[in-house]
């Protein structure tokens, strides 16, 4: 419950960039209040989610990972778990799994990048995305879950990634 409590808070507080985004913001507060279930996988009407893109500033660079199921280039992220005391929790937790860089990640201040819901074999996915700033030298780490990860330069970034990414990785750099 602690989780979903978090995850109102952080909804509530925070200050979208645009009316699409406060659009988004809305509907996630409305889905938190219409299901007592939807930050857990298992609402089947769609369930919050946390993300994270672990970007190299002094490098101009973001890692991506060649996720295994939708073999689509994507930030790190996924579902929330139990013991995930807050979303910017779960979305450092995902990322330091997911790009297996286990020390040195820290999220960027400020809360929430930017918000997506996108459709996925599961169930709607309210994606909470923020942005994991990396320590210079970082190693990253092919997990389970992705076929591989790699550093793209920002420029790189539209050639292989769909357009939640691309406006992603664009918010993320205007808030350096």
């Amino acid at each position: 419950m602690r989780l979903r409590e978090d995850a109102a808070r952080v909804l509530k507080e925070w200050p979208a960039p645009s009316q699409e985004q406060d659009r988004l913001r809305l509907t996630y507060l409305d889905h938190l209040a219409a299901h007592q279930d939807g930050m857990w996988k298992p609402c089947k009407d769609g369930h919050l989610t946390a993300s994270a893109l672990v970007i190299d500033p002094a490098g101009g660079r973001v890692l991506l990972t060649l996720h295994r199921k939708l073999k689509m280039w994507l930030q790190m992220g996924g579902h929330c778990e139990p013991e995930d005391a807050s979303l910017a929790d779960a979305a450092l937790r995902e990322a330091r799994e997911e790009s297996g860089i286990a020390q040195g990640l820290t999220l960027l201040p400020g809360g929430p990048v930017r918000l997506d819901r996108h459709h996925t074999p599961c169930a709607w996915h309210l994606d909470v995305q923020y942005a994991a700033l990396a320590p210079a030298d970082a190693v990253p780490a092919i997990s389970d879950e992705s076929l591989d990860v790699r550093w793209f330069a920002y420029d790189e970034v539209p050639g292989v990634a769909d357009a939640s990414v691309v406006r992603l990785v664009e918010r993320t750099r205007a808030l350096l």
